[in-house]
């Protein structure tokens, strides 16, 4: 795979990031217009069914899959090496060519890191400025291809990206607090099955499904999380797949800036829409008729083990990535981790939170001692309103006392 640099030199630089341990491919800044610089580059961490063919990332072979939109597809997620430039920009101009026989497709989009979390993810159509939720100088490419279960593979090759302040502002925006809409949720079961990020769904697994990629995390990251609370319960748990019903529907975001079904308000789903109010003649966007208001899927886990669900149901979904505040990450091998009512193990479990996860963290107290993977710690985080985690099973900072 080729990226191509608007830059007289260019250099890859080995580093780590807290929230992304990629390596970076560094632009430098030109006054001139300078020749191209193409950097070798192969998909990154987080990729998954996807192979280099010369110049061209290229569907791979895996066999087709169903995950929680259940339509039956091959996919793949390329993720490119992020890029850093010389000084922050308010948009970028990405080009790439593409191929899609036999009804498949493929896509670019861009992210940025912003206050040290990364911005949602957001098409970038070849050629044109894609403009930044906030001016950053680290940006990164993903490479999305989808096709039928059986036909051709999609490709993306010659990709090349460059800064431009030539695009009208951003109408997407990290806000201070991030998102809660009220929503039904179901079950998404499915175990066997393989997610749009490429994880292989287990029992009692622990992860959501939101109809939109553009909050779709790489398979073992968190870096897009939701907490979903019922009355007494909480979950906290990373988006690792595509649905239910649509694909292409954003709702978090404000109407405008949704992907499809821009004349809805901001935080009703369009299956919600759809089978309340017949909209869209009561079908989602594949033209099924909806046969339940739900705007988020549920691994079995989260549904019987960390919300208490014995039926679908109505839930506060709030998406984490959609604003600022206090976060820490669930640092452990697998499964889950129990979230309590007190500051102790032998406080009554009142949710979980999934590997990987991120946690909003409201403050900090002491409680009993505990040994995990951050070392031995008396602290004790509060998630939420009478919900507390160990952080000693937590990557995170300090925080102000409860």
């Amino acid at each position: 795979m080729r990226i191509t640099l608007t830059a007289k030199v260019a250099a890859c630089l080995a580093t780590v990031l807290a929230v992304a341990p990629l390596a970076l491919a560094v632009a430098p800044s030109s006054a001139a217009t300078p020749d191209p610089v193409s950097i070798v580059a192969q998909p990154a961490e987080g990729s998954t069914n996807v192979k280099v063919d010369g110049n061209r990332i290229i569907l791979g072979d895996a066999p087709a899959s169903i995950g929680s939109i259940e339509v039956r597809q091959r996919s793949g997620i390329a993720n490119l090496d992020p890029i850093r430039f010389p000084a922050a920009t308010s948009a970028v101009i990405a080009n790439y060519q593409t191929g899609t026989p036999d009804n498949s497709t493929a896509e670019v989009d861009v992210r940025a890191l912003v206050k040290g979390q990364w911005t949602e993810w957001a098409p970038a159509r070849s050629g044109s400025p894609t403009a930044l939720p906030e001016a950053s100088d680290l940006v990164q490419l993903r490479i999305i291809v989808i096709a039928p279960p059986q036909g051709g593979s999609p490709w993306v090759g010659d990709v090349s990206v460059q800064p431009t302040n030539q695009a009208a502002p951003s109408r997407m925006a990290v806000q201070a607090a991030p998102l809660t809409s009220h929503v039904f949720a179901t079950r998404e079961g499915l175990v066997g099955g393989t997610t749009a990020n490429g994880h292989v769904i287990i029992s009692r697994d622990h992860f959501v499904a939101l109809p939109s990629r553009r909050g779709l995390a790489n398979n073992g990251s968190g870096n897009y999380s939701v907490k979903v609370c019922t009355a007494t319960r909480c979950a906290f748990e990373p988006v690792w797949d595509v649905g239910p019903w649509n694909t292409k529907d954003d709702y978090w975001n404000p109407s405008a800036t949704r992907e499809m079904w821009k004349d809805l308000p901001q935080g009703k789903p369009e299956s919600q829409a759809a089978y309340q109010n017949g909209y869209n003649g009561g079908k989602d966007q594949f033209g099924r008729t909806v046969a339940n208001p739900a705007g988020i899927d549920l691994a079995d886990g989260v549904f019987w083990d960390a919300l208490k669900l014995t039926n679908n149901a109505w839930v506060d979904s709030t998406y984490l990535w959609t604003g600022t505040g206090g976060r820490g990450t669930v640092s452990i091998s697998s499964g889950y981790l129990n979230i309590r009512n007190a500051a102790s193990s032998t406080g009554a479990v009142v949710g979980m939170a999934g590997k990987s996860a991120q946690v909003t963290v409201e403050c900090q107290t002491t409680g009993q001692s505990v040994t995990g993977s951050q070392g031995t710690s008396n602290i004790w985080l509060r998630v939420h309103l009478g919900m507390y985690v160990a952080k000693a099973w937590i990557n995170a900072g300090t925080f102000a006392s409860c």
